[in-house]
């Protein structure tokens, strides 16, 4: 089969994202998933073809664990639409995305408290901010959250590693790093100036699996997984990273393909029970030709493809 360029369109507004677009193609071990964002330069974007070649060509570690327990993912959606979410998925963590363009603490408030009501005393709750708070709005926010359902961790609540720091050195909730990590030109800087308490780690920003690994190792972190808003086949690197790591103590932001409306795979990894088994969909013709691009988006994915491999090559 040909790489094809998908077009899926997204369930709910996630991030300002309303339609997941990228590449999948196929080698000698199967199939990889070329989706950087569009505003990644070509730069950022080649560590995430080095990820898909990586995957289509190359060996993936030896897994200690068959399965991966998983959180659900709880857009900035409103009070009654995050407990629906949080209760169809049978998931035992949720991640609340908080600090949305446009919305008050208030608003994040009523959505991780009708969550923490959705999944039961006993359940976890973490919550994402994608660096969108200042040091003391994030002191206030992380206070008032905590306050309302026991958070498990907050997520990036600022974007500079120096801010991450200041807002652990403030709080009792511990703070997972992303952003810092997949995004920074030194991803171990979080832990030189001890900014974070679980390191985040997603397969195509880190550029493959066993890239991942060697950071997990080096960062002398807790390790959470998470996609990148990934189709089956990229979420089936995340789940071989999941698998492999020694120790996994907490579930994992994988369970993603229910925020997308479609998959290029017939059998799409999903969540059963909280946890995701762990296997590697094939693309199946059929399925990923209804979500084709259309040409004008194919044409632009082949020539970022074209120019990030030149970048790759030189």
């Amino acid at each position: 089969m040909q790489p094809l360029v998908f077009s899926i369109p997204m369930r709910t507004r996630f991030r300002g994202v309303t339609r997941r677009d990228g590449m999948v193609f196929e080698g000698p071990s199967g199939w990889g998933e070329f989706s950087p964002f569009p505003e990644y330069d070509d730069a950022e974007a080649a560590v995430w073809f080095r990820a898909a070649v990586d995957a289509a060509t190359g060996s993936w570690p030896a897994p200690v664990r068959d399965t991966v327990p998983v959180n659900c993912t709880v857009p900035a959606v409103d009070p009654e639409a995050a407990a629906a979410i949080v209760r169809a998925s049978g998931c035992s963590t949720a991640k609340v995305k908080v600090a949305e363009a446009g919305q008050t603490l208030a608003d994040d408030r009523a959505r991780v408290e009708a969550v923490r009501e959705a999944i039961g005393p006993d359940g976890h709750v973490r919550v994402d901010a994608n660096g969108g708070w200042g040091v003391a709005e994030a002191v206030l926010a992380v206070a008032v959250l905590h306050e309302a359902v026991r958070l498990e961790y907050v997520e990036q609540p600022c974007a500079r590693v120096e801010d991450l720091a200041a807002v652990r050195r403030e709080t009792d909730v511990p703070v997972a790093a992303d952003e810092s990590i997949r995004r920074a030109d030194d991803p171990f800087r979080v832990a030189d100036l001890e900014a974070a308490d679980i390191a985040v780690l997603k397969v195509h920003p880190l550029g493959g699996v066993r890239r991942c690994l060697e950071v997990a190792e080096q960062i002398g972190l807790p390790v959470v997984v998470s996609s990148a808003l990934d189709t089956s086949v990229g979420l089936a690197a995340g789940l071989a990273l999941a698998a492999a790591l020694p120790e996994l103590p907490h579930a994992c932001g994988l369970a993603t393909t229910s925020l997308l409306d479609g998959d290029v795979v017939r059998d799409p990894l999903v969540a059963v029970d909280g946890s995701i088994s762990v296997r590697r969909p094939q693309v199946d013709p059929e399925v990923a030709a209804r979500h084709r691009a259309d040409p004008a988006t194919e044409a632009w994915w082949w020539s970022r493809f074209e120019r990030v491999r030149e970048v790759v090559e030189a």
